[in-house]
């Protein structure tokens, strides 16, 4: 699973020729979510609130970059790195 992005000690992930909706997967420590593109809910899985609180202003800010890079996956292509938030 290609990691896109990393910050803070939370791992961001897609997998090739995932299925819809269009999501990635954060992973922090022992936690792992996975949150779709789109809305920005948690499908499944957890993280503590405050990298759960990261990794949803990061996405908000990075969503038209998370969407081509689902679509690069989609397309068996590598995804983009997409820039950490600071």
């Amino acid at each position: 699973m290609p990691t896109i992005s990393a910050f803070f000690g939370i791992v961001i992930q897609m997998f090739w020729r995932e299925h819809a909706p269009p999501h990635f997967y954060a992973i922090y420590a022992e936690f792992e979510a996975e949150i779709d593109i789109r809305t920005l809910e948690v499908l499944r899985g957890q993280l503590p609130r405050r990298a759960l609180a990261l990794v949803m202003e990061w996405a908000a800010e990075y969503r038209t970059e998370l969407m081509e890079d689902w679509n690069l996956c989609q397309a068996k292509q590598l995804p983009k790195r997409i820039q950490p938030l600071e």
